[in-house]
């Protein structure tokens, strides 16, 4: 089978991983833009992440990386 036949666990546990802490990061750290650009100076700060869909999809992001975690070390 073409890249293993755990492919499909290990993209669950990379898309769930990525899910989980790019939504925790988001809500630490939210983006914003570059000092000197024209959305900086005239837009003011951004607006922060919503709070409940965050945590919702980091939650849900963190069981699909312990499902495929759990898959990939049960054999």
């Amino acid at each position: 089978m073409f890249l293993g036949e755990d492919l499909i666990a290990w993209l669950l546990l990379a898309l769930g991983g990525a899910l989980c802490v790019g939504n925790l990061l988001a809500l630490v750290r939210p983006p914003t833009p570059p000092e000197g650009s024209v959305e900086a100076l005239t837009d003011g700060p951004p607006p922060r992440p919503p709070l409940f869909r965050s945590l919702l999809y980091a939650t849900l992001g963190f069981v699909a990386a312990a499902w495929a975690l759990a898959t990939l070390i049960a054999g």
